[in-house]
């Protein structure tokens, strides 16, 4: 498969793959019919996802059986109006009709809006406004669905809900009776043109309401660097990232390139992340490859390692946040395996990795993806040399690189403030060593990252400042050992609340944010303060805050 779409599929060195990389695209390219129908076509019986969840239940879906369900799943939102164009959001948890539902929408040439099972009544009516979301499609668990039921009397562009069970409620279409009454699925004449939007993710920010990441079809495409070249995958490989299909992370690492690569995608379904449960995976079903944020690795290094046979697992990869280089060191003292570390965002591919080819530097990201033309620059646009600061972007001007993100969905001047001429800035600043490497130092902006969630500050302090006790507050991120970094609000109590600072009061305003926005934003840890840190025009210095957290 993956022969279609390279001139040369294996390298021997960077400068190989820098000279030789070269990704066809086809015209009007579809992943739904191109990779998964192909498969289907060439080998039926080829595995394709393996799933398990945490009741024990197994099921492994070959391409032939993929196939066979992405078109029931097409034909069953055909019937539901749903067509070119249509804004579809997937609240589905690690549920294996996600793969169903992404893959028929793209069939259909309608917009998938993955999202997480974490988002309260207020994040998803802002969603639902903000793309103009024509249907929902979610795991059926109270905790889900009431947040969409809630949601829904300030959502009037939302025409169906469906469920995929196991509870089917009020006002929700059943996905399964759906499917299986399904008529025999027509193909569209033209489900889609490549520069048609196929996919979108609502990202946070460090102002302003979360942006919609906009890619177009040929997306799938930039993610066979990510798989074959980063994971290092191949068509006898089973690999498992860990992440919820909410997330960016899901489609770079249980999806595209690991389908065009015709690896098999394990997903484990569970509600609670435990470090052992995923050790006994690997030792289980012989996982080859894993790919997972640094505070995974964590955990998984304090467990006795010894108990589980990890023989199986030959590659793993690292990336969502920086990599402490004592990580690295215990993980491959432990098992042999060194960490291959890489970076990207929600509005590209792996934009920078440590490919098989190369050695290692444990805490750098490694080197950018030949596909990107990249460039570290300081304030003025200059390239920077080697050792000096800069912040990471793209070039643009010999066009929009395979992978690179199409827009930020209805805000033009948010597009403009990130991208304009022809250089698209990320906002994370770097430097690089004397061989090329690159090392993470920070972001340009506010954004927090922890235990592998981007959360931005604007929509935690939001959250609080609905409650009474709150005048002002800022949100920044501390230093973890085990989240890479936690929430911490610094607040400004109102005068009737001054004298009730305390745990008490602690712990009713993080419950509070709790309930007004997705869980895991709420501060973990709360500062009462007389007054923040502003500069002369006002605005909040948390730059100073942060600073004053690791004196």
């Amino acid at each position: 498969m993956i022969e279609k779409f390279l001139s040369k599929t294996s390298f021997t060195s960077q400068e190989d793959f820098i000279e030789n990389l070269k990704i066809n695209v086809p015209d009007s390219f579809n992943f739904g019919y191109d990779i998964v129908d192909a498969w289907a076509t060439e080998q039926p019986e080829k595995p394709a996802l393996m799933w398990t969840n945490d009741k024990g239940e197994h099921r492994q879906f070959t391409f032939g059986e993929m196939k066979h369900y992405t078109d029931q799943t097409a034909s069953y939102f055909q019937s539901l109006g749903i067509g070119h164009g249509d804004m579809v959001m997937l609240i589905l948890k690690r549920r294996y009709e996600f793969w169903f539902s992404i893959v028929a929408l793209h069939k259909l040439g309608a917009v998938v809006i993955p999202a997480t099972h974490l988002l309260t009544k207020k994040d998803i009516a802002y969603r639902c406004n903000a793309a103009s979301i024509k249907m929902i499609v979610a795991a059926g668990e109270e905790s889900v669905t009431k947040h969409i039921v809630d949601a829904m009397p300030d959502s009037p562009t939302v025409q169906k809900l469906v469920s995929v069970g196991p509870e089917i409620p009020e006002g929700f279409l059943d996905f399964h009776e759906g499917i299986e009454k399904a008529t025999l699925f027509t193909r569209p004449k033209e489900a889609n043109k490549n520069d048609d939007i196929s996919l979108m993710y609502f990202t946070s920010g460090t102002t302003g309401q979360p942006k919609m990441v906009a890619h177009d079809f040929t997306y799938p495409l930039g993610h066979i660097v990510t798989a074959s070249f980063w994971h290092n995958l191949n068509e006898q490989s089973l690999h498992l990232t860990i992440a919820d299909t909410g997330w960016g992370k899901a489609v770079w690492g249980k999806l595209y390139g690991q389908w065009i690569a015709g690896a098999n995608v394990f997903v484990y379904d569970h509600e609670k992340f435990t470090p052992a449960e995923i050790l006994k995976k690997i030792h289980d079903y012989h996982i080859t490859s894993l790919c997972a944020p640094p505070t995974i690795f964590r955990f998984l290094i304090r467990e006795d390692l010894t108990k589980y046979d990890l023989s199986s697992l030959k590659y793993c990869t690292i990336a969502g946040e920086a990599l402490n280089p004592a990580v690295y060191e215990t993980f491959k003292n432990l098992t042999g395996i060194k960490l291959m570390e890489g970076f990207g965002q929600t509005e590209t591919t792996l934009t920078i990795g440590t490919f098989p080819w190369m050695e290692p530097k444990p805490g750098s990201m490694g080197v950018p993806n030949p596909q990107y033309e990249m460039d570290l620059i300081d304030a003025e646009g200059r390239s920077v040399e080697a050792g000096e600061q800069g912040e990471i972007v793209i070039r643009t001007d010999k066009g929009k690189p395979l992978g690179l993100f199409k827009e930020y969905y209805r805000d033009a001047k948010r597009t403009q403030e990130a991208w304009h001429d022809h250089i698209y800035y990320t906002g994370d600043v770097a430097w690089k060593d004397e061989d090329g490497y690159y090392w993470f130092v920070g972001r340009a902006d506010d954004v927090i990252k922890s235990s592998g969630y981007r959360i931005g500050p604007f929509e935690v302090e939001s959250a609080l400042m609905t409650h009474p006790a709150v005048v002002e507050c800022a949100i920044t991120g501390v230093p973890d050992d085990i989240r890479g970094q936690v929430v911490k609000a610094t607040i400004v109590l109102a005068h009737d609340y001054k004298h009730l600072a305390g745990e008490d009061l602690i712990k009713e305003l993080q419950d509070h944010v709790k309930k007004v926005t997705a869980p895991y934003k709420y501060p973990r840890v709360i500062e009462f303060v007389n007054e923040l840190p502003k500069t002369i025009s006002g605005k909040i210095r948390r730059v100073e805050i942060r600073e004053n957290d690791v004196k």
